[in-house]
This record gives C-alpha cells, sequence and structure tokens, in this order.
C-alpha cells in the first residue's frame, strides 16, 4: 500500500515558521496584511475565502476583504486595484479569478503589483519563477507540491518528473519549480501521444488536469510517487476528488497525495507564508 503524503503535517511545519516571523514584523511596528479582493459570491471563491481567514487568524496575519458586486464596472475594478497597490499597509493581494467574462482579466492580473502578488498570478511573478530570480512570487499551489515532496524526504534532484497540464496557473509553474530543484521534465497536454506511457516511466508524476479521476492504473507504476493538484466534486460518489483514480492507485505506487487533505491544505499556508514575505521585504524596501 502506498505511503499517504497528507498535507497537515507540511502546513502545520509552515505554519510554524510564518507565526515566527510575524512576532518579528510586529515588534518591528509591521502588521502583515492580506488583501482579499473577490468580485461577486462564487461559492467556490467563498470557501477559498473562508479557508485562507482561518489560516490567516491562526499565524497572526490580518485580513482585508474587498468585495465588489458581481456586476462591477472594469473601471471600478482597476481603481480598486490601484488602490490597494498603493496602500502601504496592505502587503499581499490574493484577487480571485476567475473574472466576470465583460472584464479584461488578462490586464486585471497584470495591474497587480508584482511586489504584492502574493498568489504568483502576474507575469512579472511568473519571469521570477522561470528565471529563478526574486521577482514576486511563484503560484501558490504549484509550490504547495514541492513543499510536500521536500518535506517527506523525497528526492528530487535527477529524477524523472512527468508533469501534466501546461497551465500558468499550475503546470507550467510547477514544472519550472521542479527544474530548479534538477528535476528532469516533461511536460504532457492534450496533445501529448501516449501519454499513459509517459507517465508509467515517471518517478515522480504530478498530475493537474483538471480531469476528476482520469489517471487510472495505465498511468502508474511501483516506486512513483504521485502529486495530486486536481480537485472536483464527484456527484455520483458525493465527495472531492482529484485527477488521479485514487483506488487503484493506492495499491500500486510508493506515494501519493490524498484529495482533499493533500496539496490543497499546504496551499493557504504558502499564501500567509508570501503574504509576511511580502511584509518584510516591502518594509525594508526590497523585493
Amino acid at each position: 500500500m502506498a505511503t499517504i503524503l497528507k498535507g497537515k503535517p507540511v502546513a502545520d511545519a509552515i505554519n510554524e515558521k510564518t507565526r515566527q516571523m510575524v512576532q518579528e514584523c510586529l515588534q518591528k511596528g509591521i502588521e502583515p496584511t492580506l488583501a482579499i479582493l473577490r468580485v461577486g459570491e462564487r461559492e467556490d471563491d467563498l470557501s477559498y475565502e473562508r479557508g485562507a481567514m482561518k489560516r490567516a487568524e491562526a499565524v497572526g496575519v490580518s485580513v482585508k476583504n474587498v468585495i465588489l458586486p458581481a456586476d462591477v464596472e472594469e473601471e471600478r475594478l482597476f481603481g480598486t486595484i490601484r488602490e490597494l497597490n498603493d496602500d502601504p499597509k496592505v502587503h499581499g493581494i490574493l484577487m480571485f479569478r476567475p473574472l466576470p467574462k465583460y472584464i479584461d482579466g488578462e490586464k486585471a492580473r497584470n495591474m497587480l503589483c508584482p511586489k504584492k502578488d502574493v498568489d504568483g498570478c502576474t507575469d512579472g511573478s511568473l519571469s521570477g519563477v522561470f528565471t529563478n530570480t526574486d521577482t514576486g512570487f511563484a503560484p501558490c499551489t504549484a509550490q504547495a507540491a514541492v513543499e510536500i515532496l521536500k518535506y517527506y524526504g523525497i528526492e528530487i534532484s535527477g529524477k524523472r518528473t512527468v508533469v501534466m497540464g501546461r497551465s500558468l496557473v499550475i503546470g507550467r509553474p510547477v514544472a519550472m519549480l521542479l527544474m530548479h530543484e534538477n528535476a528532469t521534465i516533461t511536460i504532457c497536454h492534450r496533445k501529448t501521444k501516449d501519454m499513459p506511457g509517459i507517465a508509467r516511466n515517471a518517478e515522480i508524476l504530478v498530475s493537474a488536469i483538471g480531469e476528476m479521476e482520469n489517471i487510472g492504473r495505465e498511468y502508474l507504476s511501483p516506486n512513483q510517487v504521485v502529486i495530486d493538484v486536481g480537485i472536483g466534486w464527484n456527484e455520483e460518489k458525493q465527495k472531492l476528488c482529484g485527477d488521479v483514480c485514487f483506488e487503484e492507485a493506492e495499491g500500486i505506487v510508493q506515494a501519493i497525495t490524498p484529495v482533499p487533505g493533500g496539496v490543497g491544505s499546504v496551499t493557504t499556508s504558502i499564501l500567509m507564508q508570501h503574504t509576511v514575505f511580502a511584509a518584510m521585504a516591502l518594509s525594508n524596501g526590497q523585493h
């Protein structure tokens, strides 16, 4: 049976470090503050917001909720982003996406100041991920996947690593982060031929395709570590599931992250850590 790579111990370790950094900030008169910018009342946004606020309270990060109506005028949203960028008391900004279709989402995300883009969605932040420099922050979910591997002492350097999915939200950033750890990377996508065969050859398999329980035994092999980034609601089973068919994988692979309770449970911890890093850097005029 596979070792279950639970996210909670990873999150707890990150939270403890973050709490210590928050105390250091408070002693210097800095109150790390995250602005959560939400348009409308999407249930997935509300769920993540609740989780983020709970995590913020646990580590001592302050939260400023900025809620705009679902039919907000584009210029009002842009003006709100400018205000948060310019507010010296706000150190990190989390803007929920996707935005309403009539809003220029590309323009909106790139209006965020990279120094405050703690969820790593701007082109400025992503350039830092791709060049391995300190510009902005990595996307939280992508970094969470890497942190789980590190926490459990799973060797990354030199390992044949397959990332399934090429989105700028997870696929490509997590591939770059793993490459910076000297993994040998293959990225698979919809046009990839013989994806199961390529996946089976992986020593580390990261699934971020967003297709619930689509990854079955034909993709898996013994001595493989599987990081399942996907999450969705299975109506038939009435439960949350990942990209990987967990029941099949558990009896084949060496180790796997569960869904829920895996990568997602680490993501908000990374978000809070980024906010504190941003507060420390902005107070020093750095980053």
